[in-house]
């Protein structure tokens, strides 16, 4: 479908949705994106940020006492609340029809099927080789907790739909 066509459906659908709201029934799903999202669980970072500022927090004490005890607690509970965030906010990839994303340093990266030279599979690690220069994307069984046999699966579905290489590493 074209881009124009696309917009007029979920415009459309919009207002089918708001019509059958009114009158108590379920919302049409049209025009979403349909993609498979794979989550990974990110503990090494946060782990070591809240092992480092319970080290500070004792280790630390007596010392900031008699300096300012009010800022050296904001930094302790700081480091704590970021340990936290960065566990609860899942890593993952989304596979879409024809791009993949993945959240990098707080951002949201988008690489086109076009913009893929090589995807590598090997047990427990997958590695996504950009055309452009940047870095590889790595997603690891062991760092972040990642099902690679399942990502591993739909990505080869992924190459083999828009024509990029693949190689499946085996032990």
């Amino acid at each position: 479908m074209s881009r124009s066509w696309e917009r007029k459906v979920r415009k459309n659908s919009a207002t089918l949705n708001k019509q059958r709201q009114k009158s108590g029934h379920k919302e049409i799903k049209v025009g979403s994106e349909q993609y498979d999202e794979f989550k990974g669980r990110n503990f090494i970072l946060p782990s070591t940020l809240i092992f480092v500022s319970l080290l500070y927090a004792f280790l630390g004490n007596a010392v900031a006492m008699a300096q300012s005890p009010t800022l050296y607690w904001v930094t302790v509970i700081a480091y704590v609340a970021l340990g936290i965030i960065l566990f609860v906010r899942r890593p993952y990839l989304k596979v879409a029809k024809d791009s993949l994303s993945t959240p990098k340093w707080n951002r949201l990266r988008v690489l086109e099927a076009k913009g893929i030279k090589k995807i590598t599979i090997q047990p427990g690690y997958i590695v996504i080789w950009p055309e452009k220069k940047g870095a590889n994307w790595v997603f690891s069984r062991v760092m972040n907790r990642y099902d690679t046999d399942a990502m591993g699966e739909r990505l080869i579905k992924f190459a083999e739909q828009h024509g990029i290489a693949y190689e499946k590493l085996s032990k």
